[in-house]
């Protein structure tokens, strides 16, 4: 069988490549069994970021395409891809009225470098430069509990918008990176999950004890070249934060 990559879609966004590659394994170009090629072939093929691709690989994971392992590869493990019905955002828009409504309170902003654990949690390579924003989420007036942390993950090169963020605490990021530098919101991946409170810091500002059960939700925000330009992680106590949304088929 030849594995060797068909030629790219003429935009190289991560859904289009997912197609492709879709498409490449339904037909049967890339056989059950066989190894796709690395991220560095698909990025040098596409001629696009590893985000991008990153991104792609995990729509055919989902799809029950591909499996992936570390250090051994994505492997084509059915040609059909399974049915799935997942709930997602139901809009941008919902995000913004969640801004609006639960206002931020700023209490870091540094540049770090990610690695390890929290670098595979973004989904970003392992010692990638970020501006991270630490806020708290508030309903109400400063006496109120927090609803949640968030650490939001911004582009280096938007350093400048740091004092925006601090005189604008009902706006998301997102948005005031749209306004300020023309780059839009394409589409947003959200990945909710159970998550444990051990951090003594966070623990602290959130005003729970240590080993409090909370929510995590992980954002992407990707652009219209389906390149990543934001990462937010927010934690929220159980017992102050739930996620609702209408599903339709």
């Amino acid at each position: 069988m030849n594995n060797a990559l068909e030629p790219a879609p003429q935009k190289a966004n991560f859904s289009n490549i997912a197609r492709h590659l879709t498409e490449g394994i339904t037909s049967g170009h890339f056989a059950v069994g066989t190894l796709l090629p690395t991220e560095l072939e698909l990025c040098k093929h596409y001629g696009t970021s590893r985000h991008t691709v990153r991104a792609a690989l995990a729509e055919l994971q989902d799809l029950g395409l591909v499996s992936r392992r570390k250090n051994v590869g994505t492997r084509v493990v059915s040609a059909k891809p399974r049915p799935r019905f997942r709930p997602s955002l139901a809009s941008v828009d919902d995000l913004v009225q969640f801004g609006a409504e639960h206002q931020r309170v700023v209490q870091e902003i540094e540049q770090t470098t990610v690695t390890g654990e929290l670098a595979r949690e973004l989904g970003c390579a392992d010692g990638a430069p970020w501006l991270r924003i630490s806020s708290l989420r508030m309903v109400g007036d400063e006496d109120a509990l927090p609803i949640g942390w968030t650490d939001v993950y911004i582009d280096p090169g938007y350093a400048d918008i740091a004092e925006v963020v601090k005189a604008s605490p009902d706006s998301l990021i997102s948005s005031l990176i749209e306004d300020r530098y023309d780059r839009h919101i394409a589409e947003i991946h959200q990945d909710v999950r159970a998550f444990t409170i051990t951090d003594g810091a966070m623990a602290g500002r959130l005003q729970v004890k240590m080993g409090t059960t909370a929510l995590k939700i992980v954002r992407r925000y990707f652009d219209a070249e389906g390149d990543v330009f934001e990462i937010s992680v927010s934690v929220h106590p159980a017992d102050r934060f739930s996620v609702s949304m209408q599903l339709r088929r």
